[in-house]
This record gives structure tokens, sequence and C-alpha cells, in this order.
């Protein structure tokens, strides 16, 4: 099937680059300096803005600090990303259809995962300094398509996670979810679902996708 639109809104980690490993090891660290129980925190972070999920955790006065604190561990630390199955191929070959990022990472993240990995960085990446509110608010993906001059409900958003499903939705945008992060149960906010980017190319006239289906209790 065809999904026609005018541009394409990438999410970066869990999306196109799987930095996982780094994430957990990271936040595992990190928690253990605060008193806090990494797994409750890592149970809610995937898709959201660090200093967003810090401060669930943290007093105001100690959330800049603390997250600065994770930001450095996960910077400094690269063993194991990689870029997710079909990432690199269907970026290859945009055939001329605009394409952007808009993720939950800084600059810094963003730019050091994505040379790892090998994901090339397109002309307008909307990052977590870009925006006063990460996702699940649609401020990243409003703010990127604006920069490419394209009206949001002529985009599709590609999302991993149910935060970035809501951004996009609430962006006006049609979502396409892949399925490499969590349970296909959990995207039901998506417009359809795919398990990887394998099934997914570019035309001029939007993306070819196959194997998709709408989720399961999703809205349609």
């Amino acid at each position: 099937m065809i999904v026609p639109c005018a541009a394409v809104l990438f999410d970066v980690d869990g999306t196109l680059v799987d930095s996982t490993p780094v994430v957990e090891r990271a936040a595992r660290r990190w928690a253990a300096g605060y008193g806090i129980d990494a797994d409750a925190y890592l149970s809610g972070a995937h898709g959201r803005r660090t200093s967003d999920r810090v401060a669930e955790f943290l007093p105001a006065s100690e959330v800049r600090a603390a997250t600065e604190r994770l930001d450095a561990l996960e910077a400094a630390d690269t063993d194991g990303i990689t870029a997710l199955p079909g990432a690199l191929d269907l970026l290859a070959a945009m055939s001329g259809l605009p394409w952007a990022i808009v993720t939950s990472m800084d600059r810094g993240l963003l730019a050091a995962r994505s040379a790892v990995a090998g994901v090339p960085l397109p002309r307008v990446a909307v990052t977590a300094e870009d925006v006063a509110d990460g996702k699940p608010d649609p401020s990243g993906y409003l703010l990127a398509a604006r920069r490419l001059g394209v009206d949001p409900a002529g985009c599709v958003v590609v999302e991993d996670a149910p935060a970035g499903i809501a951004a996009g939705r609430a962006a006006g945008a049609t979502v396409l979810a892949v399925g490499t992060s969590h349970d296909p149960a959990e995207l039901g906010g998506a417009d359809l679902v795919v398990p990887d980017l394998t099934s997914v190319r570019a035309t001029a006239r939007g993306l070819s996708v196959s194997g998709a289906a709408p989720p399961s209790g999703g809205q349609q």
C-alpha cells in the first residue's frame, strides 16, 4: 500500500537507531547515585526527553544537574549502538521525498549515536533543546514540518514509542509505528504498525508499506 505524504518525520532511538544497551547501562549507574529505582525510571523513559523523565523523580532544583549527569554518562558510551533493520536502506533511497528527524535526544547525543550507527543527518533535525515541551507534546513534529515548509497533516511520522505516537497524532500527522521496542498492544495510537523498516520504501508520492496492519485496539 502507498501512504501518501509530503514529508516523513522520523524519531531516532528505537526507530532508526538501537541504543538500548547504552541507555540501560547509563540509567542504572545514574540511578544508583540518586537512590532511584532504575527499573522504575526506565519503565517510562523511552521516547521522552531525559529532563522530563528526571523531573518525575527528583525535586525541580536538582533536575538540571541530574539531567546533565545522565546525558554525560550516555554520551561517553557508544558500545552496542546499531542501526535498526531497514533504516539505512530507507534513508538512502528517499526518492526526493523530504524528511526530518524529531528526537528527544540533545544535539550531542544525536550526533554521537547517528555517527556510530551510520545514520545520515538531514537538513532539518529537531532535538530536545529546540522545544519547550517534549513528546507527547507535538511541538517537535510541528516545528519540523514548519522548517520543511509542509503542512503537518501531510506528513507521516515514524515512531516506536507511545509518547512519540501521541505527539505525531496531536500534530495531525499520519503515524506509522514500528514494533522494534514495544509490544504491538502498546502502539494502539498509530494508524499503521509494521515490525520494522524493512517493509517500508520511499516513492515520489509517499511511503510504500508492505505487511502493515491497523494496531490492535488502535484508532483507524
